[in-house]
């Protein structure tokens, strides 16, 4: 092996290197998109009365992102510029067509409860800014990380929401019984236990996203402007 081949070898990046872990890790806490960036709002308020449409929602929100952001790094030398918000579009609107008649192929059901949700993945703030940011000037391995970490940043959170909305607003997980029988007076309903309808309400989504807030920033002081 030449000299100039061992230099390359040894200049080559690992794959899993620290600054590669970071950008798997940085969205789950210092830089979440939903709860530091502020994006992606939208759908931790409307998809979040149970947890099987936020999962649903998560994956396929992972499947663009990480899709699209390989596709525009694999293509970022040929875009030009002033076309690349244009082509940008094409990509997650083809990707979004093609999750959505997987959804409806498969689980129509949850389909029917996301309805435009999953269309409207189109114009998250997450993805395209993923794209312009990240994706146009990265390669493709590192654009699948940060497509990685942002996704499992914002399912995170929807997740979360989901948890708690559809347990305390309807006493159940995943469409189960977890409380008791409220029909019946059964388990926490048999000592008085009522649940609280204002849960599955949107304005409920915002506030259990912003107890998240104040819990993520008591406990990363690095996150609280002075």
């Amino acid at each position: 092996m030449s000299t100039e081949t061992q230099e390359v070898a040894k200049s080559r990046e690992p794959l899993f290197s620290k600054k590669n872990r970071k950008l798997i890790s940085d969205p789950l806490n210092e830089n979440n998109p939903i709860t530091v960036q502020v994006l992606g709002i939208c759908s931790a308020l409307a998809i979040t009365v149970k947890l099987e449409p936020a999962i649903v929602m998560s994956i396929s929100v992972f499947v663009v992102l990480a899709a699209g952001n390989v596709i525009i790094s694999l293509m970022r030398n040929i875009i030009p510029n002033r076309i690349r918000i244009i082509v940008q579009l094409v990509v997650v609107a083809s990707l979004v067509i093609l999750v959505d008649q997987v959804l409806k192929a498969f689980v129509y059901d949850v389909s029917k409860q996301l309805s435009v949700f999953v269309g409207l993945i189109i114009t998250n703030c997450i993805i395209m800014g993923r794209f312009e940011a990240f994706a146009l000037g990265n390669t493709p391995w590192k654009s699948f990380l940060d497509a990685v970490g942002n996704a499992a940043g914002y399912g995170f959170i929807l997740v979360t929401v989901a948890f708690f909305r559809e347990l305390l607003g309807s006493g159940t997980l995943f469409g189960i019984e977890v409380l008791g029988n409220a029909a019946d007076k059964t388990g926490l309903y048999a000592i008085g236990y009522e649940n609280n309808g204002m849960m599955l309400l949107p304005p409920m989504a915002l506030i259990v996203v912003a107890l998240i807030i104040w819990v993520q920033r008591s406990r990363t002081k690095s996150l609280i402007e002075e």
